[in-house]
């Protein structure tokens, strides 16, 4: 069907370049809101009417009989009616949409690719402190980011996954204060354990059990390995940089867990402490400073970040000496800029909205040849979670929020990746961990995989009874495919590669949600429907290439998702 679809768009764009000079580049085929009204819809009449002082109707008229003159059209197109003020609605002919099949078949797990386009994009994801475990809005960030470098993937690009690690600051400390409180046998609530009322950091300081995990295992001396790191603890509760380093390889470890349970890798992980060590966020500030973007006042040096958008100027550097947060992001995206990323996505949460604007101040101000708007941002809301009708609000194991491996021990790994994956980023959420594990229809991802399963089931009893494999379905007679819900299931299959290329250009990976569920829904309409394992050869054989096809489809879309398409359930 997608020859058939760019053969009929090229019969149309050519009509339309000879009734307006470059109004070919602008055929387009729509779906009509009524599917009973055709496959495909044209609005060409309509917009072109008013450039030609025509009647929209009449000319609908005119490019209806120069269509139909068309070899494309006289082969793949039944019927082309008028509709309203110029509407045409093309009815295809069952072989266009028979051809999908084919195609889907051929392609197998490339098919919705694009060719390679020699571009790269760098998409920075999760990014979490290591200061304790992923947490459930770590989770969506994990699920949106590798999604997104899935879609990216399928369109040509040469993807960079980075986890950018801040293991610098103020929350590192604290990491650092609480581990040796805790390693000195204290625990929150002692007369010792900082409060809010006697400590402006108190409200920071980690109370779940993974700090006294942490506490008891550099004591015993522990080595902990992380990808990165390597380190040895030597014990003593009064050395702070060794309590530092340790517990900071320790989280950087358990979040490798996390990750590994998410079936998540990076292809770079990036620390914020070496933007200090490398000089490259000193380089950044004397840059902003001898392009004259700072200024000094009330003993801090401030960027004049109302020159590019900002609502107000912003601090680079406190009256202690101390850089703020958004100082290290300008040089790290910089940094991104030199090592060749042109395109740069951020999954971020929206907790982060305000840093975009300085960010960016900073880049426009460094004057390095960075475009404005770079980087792009998707934001995301945090996620709620409910299980047995309540809010589950608290981990044992993290202190004060449910953990991304709870969750998963919960529910699954597919679940979560298909359930935080099912709305908009910046759209709240909240997770239903009794729907994730319930084996019926209300569950969306048991919903699609269950339809890969099942057609699975249909092709195994096939070739249990001795038939060949599916290979040999490649090449069979379709013409037996003409049921209205066989046709609506092959129009749905050949939505797939444009669903995919809005996706990917849209950064919404929900839209392949969207998507599986409409497809599964076609298939369950189609199974219920015509019997597939019939008497009649040709017909079982055109049908089971159909189920084949769909099962191909079903199994790259989850796959675009990070989620597996299991042959038996």
């Amino acid at each position: 069907m997608l020859t058939a679809k760019n053969e009929l768009l090229a019969a149309l764009a050519a009509e339309l370049e000879v009734l307006s000079e470059g109004a070919g580049a602008k055929a387009a085929f729509e779906s009509p809101k009524v599917a009973a009204h055709g496959d495909f819809a044209c609005t060409a009449a309509m917009q072109l009417a008013k450039p030609l002082k025509l009647n929209p109707r009449a000319l609908g008229e005119q490019l209806k009989t120069a269509l139909e003159a068309t070899p494309a059209f006289q082969r793949w197109v039944s019927a082309i009616e008028i509709a309203g003020p110029g509407f045409l609605n093309i009815r295809l002919k069952p072989a266009a949409k028979q051809q999908i099949v084919r195609e889907v078949l051929a392609a197998g797990g490339q098919f919705g690719y694009q060719p390679g386009n020699c571009k790269q994009v760098l998409v920075e994801f999760v990014s979490a402190n290591p200061t304790g475990p992923l947490h459930v809005g770590h989770g969506r960030q994990a699920a949106l980011g590798d999604a997104i470098c899935n879609l990216f993937a399928t369109q040509g690009w040469k993807v960079h996954r980075e986890f950018y690690y801040n293991d610098a600051g103020v929350q590192i400390d604290t990491l650092t204060k609480s581990t040796q409180l805790r390693a000195k046998g204290f625990k929150p609530g002692d007369d010792c354990w900082p409060t809010d009322s006697d400590n402006p950091l108190a409200k920071n300081f980690y109370n779940g059990d993974y700090i006294a995990d942490i506490a008891e295992a550099f004591k015993a001396q522990a080595t902990v390995k992380a990808d990165d790191r390597e380190f040895t603890a030597n014990g003593d509760v009064e050395d702070y940089d060794n309590i530092r380093g340790f517990a900071v390889a320790y989280l950087r470890n358990e979040q490798d867990k996390d990750l590994q349970a998410f079936n998540l890798k990076f292809d770079e992980y990036y620390l914020e402490s070496s933007l200090y060590t490398s000089g490259r966020v000193e380089a950044t500030v004397n840059k902003l400073v001898a392009n004259g973007k700072t200024y000094e006042q009330d003993g801090a040096l401030w960027l004049k970040s109302t020159d590019y958008g900002d609502d107000k100027d912003r601090v680079m550097r406190k009256q202690d000496g101390t850089y703020t947060y958004f100082v290290p992001d300008v040089a790290y995206h910089i940094a991104k800029w030199e090592r060749g990323f042109t395109k740069v996505v951020n999954i971020q949460g929206t907790d982060h909205h305000g840093t975009i604007a300085r960010v960016r101040a900073g880049l426009q101000a460094a004057d390095v040849g960075i475009p404005q708007g770079y980087p792009d941002y998707v934001l995301h809301t945090m996620v709620r979670v409910v299980k047995g009708g309540e809010e589950v609000k608290i981990s044992k194991r993290a202190g004060s929020y449910v953990t991304l491996r709870d969750l998963i021990e919960w529910t699954s790994k597919d679940a979560v990746r298909f359930f935080l994956l099912s709305r908009k980023p910046d759209t709240e959420y909240t997770f239903d961990v009794d729907l994730a594990v319930a084996q019926n229809n209300d569950n969306p991802v048991y919903y699609v995989q269950y339809a890969h399963a099942r057609i699975q089931s249909v092709l195994r009893a096939w070739q249990e009874a001795g038939a060949a494999d599916v290979a040999s379905l490649k090449d069979v007679d379709l013409s037996a495919l003409e049921g209205p819900q066989a046709q609506a299931l092959m129009l749905q299959l050949a939505k797939y590669p444009e669903m995919l290329t809005a996706a990917a250009e849209g950064e919404a990976p929900h839209d392949v949600t969207f998507y599986l569920r409409d497809l599964a829904a076609s298939y369950h309409s189609y199974y219920d429907a015509e019997r597939i394992l019939v008497d009649d050869e040709a017909v079982k054989k055109a049908r089971l290439a159909l189920v084949a096809a769909t099962a191909q489809v079903l199994h790259n879309g989850l796959a675009v998702l990070g989620v597996s398409a299991p042959a038996r359930m």
